[in-house]
């Protein structure tokens, strides 16, 4: 396994190998410039600069075995040598050994004796979003991570030198390939590929596999209209299962706009704009935490009422507030002239959540709000961390989130406790 790191956007640690290399390498020079000389070419120690860092370099290679024993000059400098001496060829011949091992067995002698390990399936978003976030509460666990053969190298190089991780490639549904990954004896197993039938797939040959390992499955869903009907099956109710919008408006719920309908006397109103995937899990967690605090929930979106009611097919709406639905695009100043003229949104307890998928609206709309209803307030939804927009929103007020922070924000502490 190579050196494990904190991904390419955090400080990495310290890089004690090439620390190494350097000291030797530095030391060779400081030992002949300051006078020490070898059996075998006692010219050494009196050639020029270029000469001793050259010498230097072949220890690496031959360990001096040319160059005959260290003789003369300062005792500390004699000691500089002779660790260069034992140190380079010792440390040259690791790396070759460790290369050859990769080269050969890429991934049995690694998966050899693994426990105590964590198993990670996909190469996506979501995956570096939580090996990020685990590399901050434990470095040195062991991560093995089963992705597909189509995924590119630069993913491969950062989960592996980023991260630290053993990476696989194979079918996750193959009994045999999990028996590799020795699932018995991971401490969890989450199963984020992109494909969620085929996560469901894994998980049930899990359980049959090795009883007793449900809780220590955890699943992504990429669909919540799949998840929410796949609720009483045996898989569903045995591991974890979970979708990253869900987790993402949890956070947001609870993080952002509890506190701003306590600050507010009146019940407020919630201007939901955007139904997809996100903007559900908005009103379900709304619904959950603060249905008392709502006066109004309006929807903004193209087919509002056919999302509307695929939602209500698997989440009931519950609450006695008000419930409004527009359909058309966020950029068309008729739905909002609409909007303005049905709801009562000049004051401040007024909630826009600014959530389709195309972030440059969502922005857009947001700054466009924020002229039209300073009172209010405005949330706006980006996929990743955008600083341009964080930036932006702070000098105008608008409460910036991106689905990958909040998800970072939120993962479940049960997820990262790598203690026993």
């Amino acid at each position: 396994m190579l050196p494990i790191t904190e991904s390419q956007y955090k400080k990495r640690s310290f890089p004690w190998r090439s620390a190494a290399a350097l000291f030797l390498f530095l030391g060779a020079i400081a030992g002949f410039s300051t006078g020490v000389s070898v059996s075998e070419r006692p010219e050494v120690g009196s050639s020029s600069l270029l000469t001793h860092a050259y010498y230097s370099m072949t220890l690496f290679v031959m360990g001096g075995a040319d160059l005959g024993t260290p003789q003369g000059g300062p005792l500390f400098a004699r000691i500089l040598v002779w660790l260069a001496y034992f140190g380079s060829p010792t440390l040259a011949a690791w790396a070759l050994i460790e290369a050859l091992l990769k080269a050969l067995a890429p991934g049995s002698w690694q998966l050899r004796g693994l426990k105590d390990h964590i198993i990670l399936v996909g190469a996506g978003e979501l995956t570096l979003s939580y090996l990020r976030v685990l590399r901050r509460h434990n470095k040195k666990i062991s991560v093995l991570v089963a992705c597909r053969h189509s995924t590119e190298q630069s993913i491969l190089d950062e989960l592996e030198q980023g991260f630290g991780a053993i990476v696989v490639t194979g079918d996750i549904t193959h009994e045999f390939f999990l028996r590799q990954m020795r699932v018995e004896y991971a401490r969890k197993i989450l199963l984020f590929a992109d494909n969620s039938l085929r996560s469901y797939e894994a998980a049930s040959i899990l359980l049959d596999l090795v009883p007793g390992i449900g809780p220590r499955v955890v699943i992504h869903c990429d669909k919540l209209r799949f998840m929410r009907a796949m609720e009483n099956t045996r898989v569903a109710r045995t591991c974890e299962t979970f979708n990253t919008y869900h987790l993402a408006a949890s956070g947001l719920v609870r993080g952002q706009m509890l506190e701003h309908f306590r600050e507010t006397k009146p019940k407020d109103v919630v201007v939901v704009a955007g139904f997809g995937r996100f903007g559900q899990s908005v009103l379900e967690q709304l619904q959950m935490h603060a249905v008392s605090e709502l006066a109004t929930v309006a929807i903004i979106e193209m087919d509002a009422h056919r999302r509307v009611r695929v939602a209500e097919e698997q989440m009931t709406f519950v609450g006695d507030y008000r419930r409004e639905i527009y359909e058309g695009d966020i950029s068309n100043p008729d739905v909002w002239d609409q909007l303005h003229r049905e709801v009562q949104l000049e004051a401040e307890n007024t909630v826009f959540v600014l959530g389709t998928g195309r972030e440059e609206d969502n922005f857009r709309t947001a700054l466009w709000l924020r002229r039209k209803y300073p009172e209010s307030m405005i949330i706006t939804r980006t996929s990743k961390e955008s600083r341009f927009a964080v930036q932006e929103g702070r000098d105008h007020k608008i409460i910036t989130v991106s689905i990958s922070q909040l998800l970072e924000d939120n993962i479940p502490r049960n997820w990262l406790d790598t203690s026993h």
